[in-house]
């Protein structure tokens, strides 16, 4: 198990209801927490863009290692969220969205399958609090996503 103080993120104050997080690996992100303003990602987008991206990696990971060629890949992550505070999420939806010429569904149906039930360390650390839907579309290569 790794040292937990090697895991730290910071979150500096900028001003003007603006942060900046420092990852653990020193990359800067702003914050937004005035959502009229819109100048950054709110903590809540940020969720999204996680799981969205936590699976994209393992997907692309699990069809290489199938040697299935991915032309364009997508995932589109949307959220529901409660009327009362906290305004967590209650529901989350994950389409992933791919294109190209030969991919085999079953190959697709299993890398998503095998990301959402043991890779995906953020669907992992959400699946408790909210419900996560997957879904996907298989695209034409010739047809732009």
């Amino acid at each position: 198990m790794s040292d937990a103080k090697d895991k730290k993120a910071t979150i500096y104050f900028a001003g003007n209801d603006l942060f900046v997080g420092l990852t653990p690996s020193g990359h800067a992100q702003p914050i937004e927490t005035d959502s009229a303003r819109n100048s950054a990602a709110t903590p809540m987008e940020l969720l999204l863009i996680a799981l969205g991206s936590c699976t994209g990696i393992d997907v692309i990971s699990i069809l290489k290692k199938k040697r299935q060629k991915v032309t364009d890949y997508r995932i589109e992550v949307s959220g529901e969220r409660r009327d009362d505070f906290p305004r967590s999420y209650t529901r989350f939806d994950v389409k992933h969205i791919m294109a190209d010429h030969a991919l085999s569904e079953q190959a697709v149906a299993r890398a998503i399958e095998l990301s959402e039930q043991k890779y995906c360390s953020v669907a992992a650390t959400l699946r408790g609090a909210a419900e996560i839907v997957t879904s996907y579309e298989i695209l034409e290569a010739r047809e732009s996503i």
